[in-house]
C-alpha cells in the first residue's frame, strides 16, 4: 500500500491559502486602522481651536519683545511628517523654541513657555543682569562684556570711565562661564576685602594658576597695589590668614599709615602672608 503524502496534501495546501489569506487581510485591516486614525488625527490637529494664533512675550525690559515673537513663529511654522502643524499647543515645539532663545538672545536667564486660553502661547522671559565685566586685553582697545552674578558673559559693555564695575582678565569667551568653578569664591573672597575697607577694582588670571586682585590706588601716580594668590585656593581659610595678619603688628601699622606705598600682598604660601611696601 502507497504511502499518502502528507506535507502536498490538498487539505494542507489550503489550510495554507487560508492561513494566509487571514494574515494579509489582517495586515491590510491594521494598514488601514493605521491611516484612518492617522488622517483623523492630521484633521483634528489642523483645528483653529487647537493651534497658537497669538503670541505674548512678557518680562522682557532690553530684549526687543518683537524679536523674540519672530524666533517663536520660525519655529512653530510648518509642520512635522507634513501634515501636523507645529503650533498645535498640543505638540508645539516648546523645548526647541527655549534652546533657539538661549542662543539667540545671549542676554535671557530663563525662559518659560505657557498656553493661555487654548490660542496663545504666553513666552515668560528673565534678563541677566550685568554684575561684573569681563574684559579682553588689546593693544589697541579694551573691549569688555557683562558677566552676570554666576560669571555668565553675554554682553558687550559700554565703555566706562573709572571703577564703574569691578574688572576681570583672563581665557574666557562670550557665552560662557568665567572660572565656573572657582567664581563664587573668587567673589566672596573680594566681597571679603570690600568688607574690611579694602577697595579691589579687578582680577585679572596669571600663569601656573596664579591670580591677582588690583587694589584702588592712594597714589594715582603710582602702580596699582595688588593681591596674589592661587586661583584653587581655600578662599576661606585664605581670608582668615590675611585677616590675621591684617591686625598683627608691623602689617597693621603699615597697612593704615603707609598704604599709599604698598606694592603687594602675597598669599600664595599657606599661613605665610608676605608683603611689600616702598
Amino acid at each position: 500500500m502507497k504511502k499518502r503524502n502528507v506535507i502536498n496534501s490538498p487539505r494542507l495546501s489550503e489550510l495554507k491559502r487560508h492561513r494566509r489569506r487571514v494574515f494579509l487581510s489582517k495586515i491590510f485591516l491594521s494598514l488601514f486602522s493605521f491611516s484612518v486614525i492617522f488622517a483623523s488625527l492630521a484633521y483634528i490637529s489642523r483645528s483653529e481651536e487647537l493651534n497658537i494664533s497669538k503670541i505674548e512675550i512678557i518680562g522682557n525690559k532690553i530684549i526687543d519683545a518683537s524679536a523674540v515673537k519672530i524666533v517663536v513663529e520660525k519655529e512653530i511654522a510648518g509642520h512635522y511628517f507634513w501634515f501636523f502643524p507645529k503650533a498645535n499647543i498640543l505638540i508645539y515645539p516648546k523645548n526647541s523654541i527655549k534652546q533657539e532663545l538661549y542662543n539667540k538672545f545671549q542676554k535671557l536667564k530663563e525662559v518659560n513657555l505657557y498656553i493661555k486660553e487654548r490660542k496663545t502661547v504666553e513666552v515668560y522671559v528673565s534678563e541677566r543682569e550685568g554684575k561684573y565685566v569681563w574684559c579682553k586685553n588689546s593693544s589697541i582697545s579694551e573691549q569688555c562684556y557683562f558677566l552676570d552674578d554666576s560669571g555668565y558673559i553675554f554682553g558687550e559693555a559700554p565703555y566706562f570711565s573709572g571703577e564703574v564695575y569691578f574688572k576681570f582678565y583672563g581665557p574666557a569667551d562670550i557665552g560662557t562661564y568665567f572660572l565656573e568653578e572657582n567664581f563664587r569664591q573668587l567673589i566672596y573672597f573680594r566681597d571679603f576685602l570690600t568688607a574690611k575697607g579694602i577697595k579691589s577694582i579687578s582680577l585679572s588670571v596669571l600663569e601656573n594658576k596664579d591670580a591677582k586682585i588690583s587694589l584702588t590706588s592712594a597714589n594715582k601716580s603710582l602702580k596699582e597695589p595688588y593681591i596674589i594668590f592661587k586661583i584653587n585656593s581655600d578662599f576661606q581659610k585664605i581670608a582668615e590668614n590675611f585677616e590675621t595678619a591684617l591686625d598683627t603688628e608691623p602689617l597693621m601699622s603699615n597697612f593704615k599709615n603707609k598704604y599709599s606705598s604698598l606694592e603687594y600682598i602675597d598669599l600664595r604660601f599657606g599661613d605665610k602672608v608676605y608683603y611689600k611696601f616702598k
